[in-house]
């Protein structure tokens, strides 16, 4: 079998698999998970980075790059995404009510 084959069928298998994990995912872990997949992102955008770095391949070099900026936007987006969920839970500062030092009625 052609190794191209068995590395295109790995691919489409495991979209399935990610596919499924992800769907049957309450929707209140969603971005805690997120958070925690964050630190994922960043090894696997450091790996797309060496990668693409050491190749000589002009077609490598393009699907790299493109790895490299997909990866980047998800891991940003993740981070901003558990800032707001980080956000929910902070108490807002209650303005306080002026006082009325000069005792007017």
């Amino acid at each position: 079998m052609n190794e191209g084959v068995v590395w295109l069928t790995i691919f489409i298998l495991s979209v399935f698999v990610g596919i499924e994990v992800i769907s049957k995912v309450s929707s209140t872990l969603h971005t805690p998970l997120m958070s925690g997949a964050n630190a994922i992102h960043g090894v696997i955008l450091l790996g797309a980075i060496i990668v693409t770095g050491s190749t000589d391949n002009n077609v490598a070099l393009v699907v790299g790059l493109i790895a490299i900026v997909l990866a980047a936007v998800n891991m940003v987006g993740g981070f901003v995404v558990t800032d707001r969920m980080l956000q929910m839970f902070t108490r807002k500062k209650t303005p306080k009510a002026p006082s009325n030092a000069g005792g007017s009625a």
